[in-house]
């Protein structure tokens, strides 16, 4: 349990029991209209969230992935995978026609199995090429962010094709605004008051940047967040690589480009991808995440009010996937850790958090 000044904080798990996801993709497999049996079920589950990833064997020694889940909105998820779906047949002939890992598909949509409490989509495995070193060269960032951008610049183009999306970052932040002032709102994240006064204030100061900013009207883009050297694999040849596959979509959005970035700093940063899990501002000021920046505005110029608002998408970040939603995504005992990290290290230090010498940096 977490002491919180004096005051004891309780959570309480609300993950399924194991066998509860393995039968519903049992259940799933028998509603899909395909006519091969499963003869065996490998979980491949990083045990990190609350989903669950399985291999499935079929009969005729094929495979087909089987993710499973059970918080947050099964529509929500729906409307995630429909618009991926899109995005994977706008990038059919561009170099990433490959890249995404593609949704099973029943009359053209894909096919999601929902029974009330669960839901179940399939994939189509996709191939995993190489894996980038834990800690990047100097050349690797140069290379990284120029693939990213790249990408990026292919997702510009395709954006205007694809559905809006019912998920917002100012929608969500202001549920999270309304949700803190709730009544029950201690019960509800496991935060005394004084917490809850921290969370609130970083949400007000989120959405007035917001508004300042005038987001609304910036380019939006698929966007997948959550770049980390599990979830992706590159292509390499000789010094260089390419992007080859992307299998998580966890936190996939229709939003600005920035919202990649945060994670993006971790991968390029002196201390490479890490196991322990917290999310500190310092990878975004490191010099190896502004050589980053510098070869990826050389490819796809960033603004300068880009660039600035990457701190409110590090604060987003932290007020929704972890403050929000981390009781219902992340294991539990790992959302304890995070939330404790956000609210009491993170936020408080997010005040001092100056960007302005990465526009120097771009010579803005």
């Amino acid at each position: 349990m977490w002491q919180a000044r004096g005051v004891e904080i309780v959570a309480t798990d609300r993950s399924l029991p194991e066998a509860r996801h393995r039968a519903a993709v049992v259940e799933a497999w028998h509603h899909h209209s395909d006519t091969r049996d499963v003869v065996d079920t490998h979980e491949l589950s990083a045990m990190v969230s609350t989903n669950r990833v399985y291999r499935l064997v079929l009969d005729d020694d094929s495979t087909v992935i089987a993710k499973t889940s059970n918080y947050g909105s099964f529509f929500m998820f729906a409307e995630d995978h429909d618009r991926l779906h899109r995005c994977n047949q706008l990038l059919m002939g561009s170099r990433y026609e490959q890249f995404l890992a593609n949704a099973i598909t029943a009359n053209g949509r894909p096919d999601i199995f929902y029974d009330g409490e669960v839901w179940v989509v399939f994939y189509n495995e996709v191939p995993i090429g190489d894996k980038l070193p834990r800690i990047l060269t100097s050349g690797q960032v140069d290379n990284l962010a120029e693939e990213i951008a790249d990408f990026h610049l292919e997702c510009a183009e395709i954006a205007p094709q694809i559905p809006a999306t019912s998920k917002t970052m100012k929608i969500d932040a202001i549920h999270l605004l309304d949700s803190v002032r709730d009544p029950h709102a201690s019960q509800q994240f496991g935060l005394d008051q004084s917490r809850l006064d921290i969370v609130h204030r970083h949400t007000h100061r989120f959405l007035m940047a917001v508004y300042e900013q005038g987001y609304d009207y910036w380019q939006k883009i698929p966007v997948l967040i959550d770049w980390n050297l599990g979830n992706f694999s590159v292509e390499m040849s000789g010094e260089r690589f390419r992007l080859f596959s992307r299998w998580d979509y966890d936190w996939f959005r229709v939003e600005s480009r920035v919202l990649d970035f945060y994670f993006l700093s971790r991968v390029s940063s002196r201390t490479g991808d890490v196991t322990r899990f917290t999310y500190g501002a310092h990878t975004m000021l490191e010099p190896r995440f502004r050589r980053f920046l510098r070869r990826y505005h050389e490819r796809f110029p960033l603004t300068e009010a880009e660039v600035l608002f990457m701190a409110e998408a590090y604060r987003f970040f932290l007020l929704n996937y972890v403050v929000r939603e981390g009781r219902h995504f992340f294991r539990h005992d790992i959302w304890r850790s995070l939330q404790h990290d956000v609210v009491d290290i993170h936020l408080p230090m997010l005040d001092q958090l100056d960007l302005t010498p990465l526009l120097r940096e771009l010579k803005f």
